[in-house]
This record gives structure tokens, sequence and C-alpha cells, in this order.
């Protein structure tokens, strides 16, 4: 998983990322920021202590994390058939690439930890 941590003068402190990884991007830029780090490593030292994956629910994203794996969906990938026909007549589909997306938990810690630093850089 390869990202890079950018400051940006209008966003503030964004994290760019692949684009198969572009809903972890997502999570940690507008899910968790700054603010919310202290919560994530807290979680990260919970799972390490469980033997069930331990679920973060976001505004827009969850992280279902396990001492293998960090996976992220999108609330949007869960909507119903109803709330998909009202969009049926416009040919509309939803479009599942960059609603889910994982990697390991090792990778995961270190991407915590690298955002928490660069994010006290300040």
């Amino acid at each position: 998983m390869e990202y890079q941590f950018i400051r940006d003068p209008i966003s503030g402190l964004r994290i760019k990322i692949s684009s198969e990884h572009a809903v972890i991007g997502r999570w940690l830029n507008e899910e968790i920021g700054k603010e919310k780090i202290a919560m994530v490593q807290a979680l990260i030292s919970a799972v390490k202590s469980s033997h069930e994956p331990l679920t973060l629910q976001g505004q827009e994203i969850d992280l279902i994390l396990s001492k293998d794996e960090a996976l992220f969906e999108a609330h949007a990938l869960h909507q119903d058939n109803e709330d998909l026909v009202a969009y049926q007549d416009d040919d509309l589909m939803l479009e599942e690439e960059g609603l889910c997306s994982g990697c390991g938990f090792e990778d995961f810690v270190d991407l915590i930890e690298s955002w928490q630093e660069f994010t006290q850089g300040r």
C-alpha cells in the first residue's frame, strides 16, 4: 500500500493513496483526521487482545479490524435495493469500486503510526 501525506493550504493535512485503497484515504481524511487517532490506537490495542474482529463505525465508512486485516466498507455498499430502485429510470448503478478496501493488520498499524507522526509534526 503506497501513500503520501501532504499539507494542503486549503484542506489541511491529507493522505494521497493509490486508487484501490481510496476508501482508506477517505476514511483517514474525513473520519479520523488528527482528532481521533487516539481512538484508533485504542482499537488497535483492543484487537491485539481480542479473539474477534472489532468494528469502528464512522459517519460514512466503517472499519472492521482483526488481528489479520483492516477492512474498510463505505455505508453506500450496503444500500437496500429499494433505495436503488428510485434511480433505475436514470440508468444509474451503484459503483462498488472505491467502496470497499482492505490491508494487512501490520500495514494498517504502520499507516496509523505514520499518520500520527505526520499530524503532530505541525
